[in-house]
């Protein structure tokens, strides 16, 4: 599941991961056993930026985004990849609701930007063409980088 957040300006919520500098990406994360794709979106959206379901209306809902990990990747013994639903929440409240300080932060930063904006070399090249066709999708753009690959096995995160 991952989160499309948008703001009353409609710009996107990107935020900064604190494991990676200079990579940005969506809320998301993975079900947890019996949860419905609507329940991890309100966990996740919890979890990682401190939001409430009061906080955001869900306005659009699309499943079957699949990427796969490259080996050097895979955790957990059997998961290949994933595959998600991504919702389009529009953001009803004020910045200072976004809280990234949680319990297990996985955050470090956060930003909104026009869709157009959001650049692929934020990304691991695995997770590329997947985000390429969501902001294709739900906002009709081709995002910044479009056609790019890596050079090599290293993951390359833009500076």
């Amino acid at each position: 599941m991952a989160a499309l957040l948008i703001s009353t300006d409609g710009k996107l919520l990107v935020c900064e991961r604190c494991d990676f500098a200079n990579s940005w990406q969506f809320p998301q994360g993975g079900r947890d056993y019996g949860e419905t794709p609507r329940e991890a979106l309100a966990r996740e959206l919890w979890e990682e930026v401190s939001l409430l379901p009061a906080h955001y209306d869900v306005v659009d809902e699309r499943p079957g985004y699949i990427y796969r990990f490259p080996i050097k990747h895979r955790r957990r013994g059997h998961y290949v990849g994933q595959q998600q639903v991504y919702f389009r929440c529009q953001f009803h409240g004020p910045d200072s609701l976004i809280n990234l300080a949680t319990k297990n932060p996985e955050f470090r930063a956060y930003r909104w930007i026009e869709p157009a904006e959001f650049d692929l070399l934020w990304l691991p090249e695995f997770k590329r063409e997947v985000y390429r066709e969501v902001i294709n999708d739900f906002f009709g753009v081709e995002p910044v980088g479009v056609g790019v690959t890596g050079g090599g096995p290293e993951i390359r995160f833009r500076q």
